[in-house]
This record gives structure tokens, C-alpha cells and sequence, in this order.
């Protein structure tokens, strides 16, 4: 019986319109458009120049810094442009826009195939952080730091985060179902540069087809991850969040401003586990992701591979099109994404999915007035108080708001979502914590 965190919300999750289809095959754009900002820490810097030509899987920017992530080109062609463009963060970052002349090969090409055994820990973290890996369930922290605890800081446990909890998302089950043993080959890798005794996948109960794909592949495989336990976790939201995981699978509560390092626990996506295998054993960079195209309005919502750097448009149109025109659209999920002001913008490598919402899924409700009934403080998994904070800052007095534990709020929504008065509570939470 797994353990519980405080709070929670139960949306409607609308997970059936892609859950069940297999993942399409990988869309090659005839245009890329990479920005050099992607991941946590510092921008990237540019190692080519406008006119040259790239092959797919050539080093386009060298990270800047130990909190930075080399950025690799994602087609072969000419660069084109360099430039300041918008993300799905509305932050204009500068890209590097890569276009096919046409005829390139535009298959990665694996140089060689790798085993492990006697390839040391520093070997590995060398590859992870040379591959441009982030992490690949939201916050695009570089995998390379994460692996790498402070040597007072030892892991005994590694969780492999397949909970999966916003609405709408299904690319990390389609993952589960179709690769699941490479997924195992990645966590292998993990354990192993982490000397961590003990391995936990995590999976809500509502994704009971990957639960049973992971299951069977811990029965078959013939690698060092056979102790590996599946953590089947009830389904509410944001049971993904690393906290909330950590203290539903290990029952150990993540300390205010502390890491899961703190409590000898670290959490990685199960995307991020593939990309470490395909790095480790492939010899391939982050060049692309699977990512989930869904929402009323889409045709054909899908799981699809998409190359990091495809324009969201491009994208949509491997969904079919629109039966009608979407009136929002949310890059991520629906309780923590970017809502879009344009689809001229690209896949980045922590874009887990876009969501295209009807004006009938759309909430009309006007902003009320609060009336004190407490619901988003029942539902806060970091035990805060919305409200009060809310009114903390709308006075600007961010001295008490931050006394009060704003800047713990993860962002989650849950308490918007549940507030019968439909007051921006996140968005008050996000100006407090810029004003800190």
C-alpha cells in the first residue's frame, strides 16, 4: 500500500484520446528552429555560424557553464539564421534555424554500440553531459549535475518518475508500453554511476498497460535491475511532482528549500532513463523526444517523436489539421503549461506535449471574491495558505508572503483549479515570487 502526500486535486484527465495508439514514427521538418536556452542554468553557446553545414547529431552549441547543456542540430543542412526567437516559456532565447537543402540522409547514424561493464562512472556522466541530456519530465534540470551528488550527500534510492498526473499527457505511458527495456537499460546506468541500492518506477494506477509492460520487462531482463520495485500509486494530481513522489513512494518528506539529495533520494522521468540509454549505448545525442498532440480540436490526436527545434504548426499538421479552430492552445499540460500566443514556435527538450482546447473546454467563470472556504488550502500539497498569500501580495508586501512560504510553491494550479470564487491563484503566487 503506498504512502500518501497532503492535498491533491482529481481533474477530469481526457487521457483515452491518446493512450491507447502506438507512437507514430519520427517526423523529419524541413526547417528547425533550436533555441540555445532549454534547460535549467545557462544559455548555450554557438559553435557554428550562418552559412555552415551541420549533419544531425553535430555539437551546434557548447554549454557555458556546470549548470548548462550542449545543444546538438536535429536535421542536417545549412544554418540559416541565428536569431532571437519565442519558446513555449514566452522567453525569446537565441536559436539557431537549421533548413534542409533536400536531399541529406537524415537518419541519426549510430557510431557504436556500448556496454557498460567497463565503462567507469566518470566515463558515463562524460557521455550523459555531452549528449545534451535534461530532464525530460518538465524542468529540463541537466541530467549530468543531477547525477552527481555532493559526495556528503550519498543516494540509496533512485525513482523513476512514470506518474504521468497532469491531464491530457500520455507520451511517458507510451513510453513505458513500447520501451520498456530500454528504460530499464537507462535506470541500469543511473544506479550504477549512483552506487544506489534501491530502484523504485513509479506509475499511478490509472496507466494499468505500462504498469503491466514494466512488470513484465523487470521479469525478462537479464540486467542488473532485477530488484527494481514498481510503485503503483493512487491517481491524483500532481502526484508526478518530485516531492509528492518522494514521499508517496519512500514516505521521506523532502525538507522546505532542500533537494531530493537531502533525504538520499534522486527522481528521474522515465524519457530521461531512454535518453540515457540511447546516449550510453547508442552514441546518440537528445536530438528528439516523444511528445503528445491532443485536444478536441485536433483530427488525429497522437503520441509522435518530433525532432527538438519542430515548429508546433508543423506538428499539428501530422495530426490531421483541425475540425475546428482551436481557441487555446497550452504547450505542456493543462494545470502547469504555457498557454500560446503563437504556433510558430518549436519543440524544445522539455515539451512533453500541446494541447488544442475548444472554447467549449474553456472556463468562462469571471474572477470572484474569495469566501474564505478553505478549499485551497485542503488541497495544497506544500501545506501553504493561497489565499492568505494572495493577499499578501496583492498588498505588496512580499516580505510576509515570503515569510509565509510563497517561494515553496511548485506552481501545480490545484488550488485555481478548486477555488469555487475561479481566482488566478498561481498567477499571484509566480508575481510574488518574481518580486523575490
Amino acid at each position: 500500500m503506498p504512502y500518501k502526500f497532503y492535498g491533491g486535486v482529481h481533474p477530469s484527465y481526457h487521457k483515452n484520446l491518446t493512450s491507447n495508439g502506438s507512437i507514430k514514427k519520427p517526423f523529419i521538418p524541413k526547417r528547425v528552429v533550436i533555441p540555445l536556452l532549454q534547460h535549467t542554468g545557462s544559455a548555450a553557446e554557438p559553435v557554428v555560424k550562418v552559412g555552415d553545414t551541420v549533419a544531425v547529431g553535430t555539437m551546434i552549441a557548447k554549454q557555458t557553464g556546470f549548470i548548462s547543456s550542449p545543444v546538438h542540430a536535429t536535421i542536417s543542412g545549412k544554418v540559416t539564421k541565428i536569431y532571437h526567437c519565442p519558446t513555449p516559456t514566452s522567453a525569446r532565447v537565441l536559436s539557431i534555424t537549421i533548413e534542409s537543402q533536400g536531399d541529406e540522409d537524415q537518419d541519426f547514424k549510430i557510431k557504436e554500440r556500448r556496454g557498460i561493464t567497463s565503462v567507469s562512472k566518470e566515463e558515463l556522466l562524460s557521455i550523459i553531459q555531452n549528449a545534451g541530456i535534461v530532464g525530460l519530465g518538465g524542468a529540463a534540470f541537466p541530467t549530468h549535475v543531477k547525477l552527481s551528488p555532493p559526495k556528503n550527500k550519498p543516494i540509496d534510492s533512485v525513482i523513476l518518475n512514470g506518474a504521468e498526473c497532469e491531464p491530457y499527457l500520455t507520451c511517458d505511458h507510451r513510453l513505458m508500453v513500447e520501451n520498456s527495456k530500454e528504460i530499464l537499460k537507462g535506470l541500469e546506468i543511473i544506479l550504477k554511476i549512483l552506487d544506489a541500492k534501491n530502484a523504485y518506477i513509479a506509475i499511478e494506477d490509472n496507466k494499468q498497460p505500462a504498469i503491466y509492460a514494466m512488470e513484465k520487462a523487470l521479469r525478462s531482463t537479464m540486467y542488473d535491475v532485477r530488484s527494481t520495485k514498481i510503485a503503483v500509486l493512487h491517481t491524483k494530481y500532481p502526484q508526478g511532482a518530485e516531492k509528492q513522489v518522494i514521499k508517496a513512494v519512500l514516505n521521506r518528506i523532502v525538507p522546505a528549500g532542500g533537494l531530493p539529495m537531502d533525504v538520499g533520494c534522486i527522481v528521474q522521468n522515465v524519457g530521461t532513463a531512454l535518453a540515457i540509454y540511447e546516449a550510453i549505448h547508442l552514441s546518440k545525442p537528445l536530438i528528439e523526444r516523444v511528445i503528445t498532440l491532443t485536444g478536441p480540436c485536433l483530427k488525429e490526436p497522437m503520441n509522435i517523436r518530433a525532432r527538438i527545434g519542430t515548429i508546433l504548426k508543423d506538428l499539428a499538421e501530422q495530426a490531421g489539421g483541425f475540425k475546428k479552430s482551436p481557441k487555446k492552445i497550452i504547450v505542456g499540460g493543462p494545470m502547469m503549461g504555457f498557454a500560446q500566443y503563437t504556433m510558430d514556435i518549436p519543440v524544445i527538450k522539455g515539451t512533453c506535449g500541446a494541447i488544442f482546447l475548444s472554447e467549449e473546454e474553456l472556463i468562462q467563470d469571471k474572477e470572484g471574491v474569495c469566501i474564505r472556504c478553505g478549499r485551497c488550502i485542503d488541497v495544497c500539497p506544500m501545506e501553504l495558505a493561497p489565499t492568505t498569500l494572495m493577499y499578501r501580495v496583492k498588498r505588496e508586501m512580499f516580505g510576509e508572503a515570503k515569510e509565509l512560504g510563497v517561494a515553496h510553491c511548485f506552481e501545480c494550479g490545484a488550488c485555481a483549479y478548486e477555488c469555487p470564487a475561479k481566482i488566478p491563484l498561481v498567477d499571484y503566487m509566480k508575481y510574488g515570487k518574481s518580486k523575490l
